[in-house]
């Protein structure tokens, strides 16, 4: 095991990835594989501004002068642009770009309105695309790679999340649209991710749900975040892989 570690450590020295929505839960445990392969890390956020500078202090413990925290809302074009600016300055160059950050919440048909689909749609959506071109130049200099982050509910409805579910499905196109107009010099990839994390804001009463989704996962298990940060490394390392969309997701989708 540690050989193998140690393999991807050379494969990313010195690699600069931008990962959005890194302060807390997927977007962190990707910050830290990435980086403890290697990688110097510009952890984005939002609102998470205390937990961001919190996982930036300890990689750079790990190793001096290796992350940094920039904070931008990504519904902002302006601030989208910046973002990519000075993530380009930071390390000099950008090979990396991991389009984590996401909005999710239940949308109930006939109570839609346009600022749960502007939400949704720009932080699912809009943004990935936008961050992708803004990031393309210095990720095309490099030689590099997009990876977005999906939802196995780009492909399986999930009742009362309409708006959140046709966003990745549009999220998904965009990957293999992106694979196919960026290549030769930039691959793009996405992962699609099934039981990992639990919403953070759902209330105590959905036990007998959680329960319910996992005996429709043949492993019968939830997932962990180092899966899905294991995939994003893998994607990240093997240059002969675009356009693929790859399922964590314990076979859920098998049983769909």
């Amino acid at each position: 095991m540690a050989l193998f570690a140690f393999a991807w450590l050379m494969l990313l020295t010195d690699k600069s990835v931008l990962v959005t929505g890194a302060a807390n839960r997927l977007g962190a445990q990707i910050a830290r594989t990435l980086h403890q392969n290697g990688a110097n890390l510009i952890i984005h956020y939002r609102a998470s501004d205390a937990a961001a500078q919190t996982l930036v202090a300890d990689l750079n413990q790990l190793r001096e002068n290796s992350a940094i925290a920039l904070g931008a809302d990504l519904g902002s074009l302006d601030e989208l642009e910046a973002l990519a600016i000075k993530a380009a300055d930071a390390f000099d160059g950008l090979h990396i770009l991991i389009n984590n950050a996401s909005s999710f919440y239940p949308t109930r048909f006939g109570e839609i309105d346009l600022q749960a689909w502007d939400e949704l749609i720009a932080s699912n959506y809009r943004a990935p695309l936008f961050l992708s071109q803004a990031c393309y130049p210095l990720i095309k200099q490099a030689s590099g790679c997009i990876i977005n982050l999906l939802d196995i509910y780009a492909s399986l409805p999930l009742r009362h999340h309409s708006v959140y579910c046709s966003a990745k499905a549009a999220n998904q196109m965009l990957v293999k649209s992106l694979a196919l107009e960026l290549a030769p010099e930039v691959r793009v990839n996405g992962i699609s991710p099934g039981a990992i994390l639990w919403p953070s804001d759902e209330s105590s009463d959905e036990q007998d749900y959680k329960k319910k989704l996992l005996q429709q996962v043949p492993l019968k298990r939830r997932g962990t975040p180092e899966a899905i940060a294991d995939t994003a490394l893998f994607l990240a390392t093997n240059d002969y892989i675009t356009g693929e969309v790859i399922r964590v997701d314990g076979g859920r989708l098998l049983t769909a």
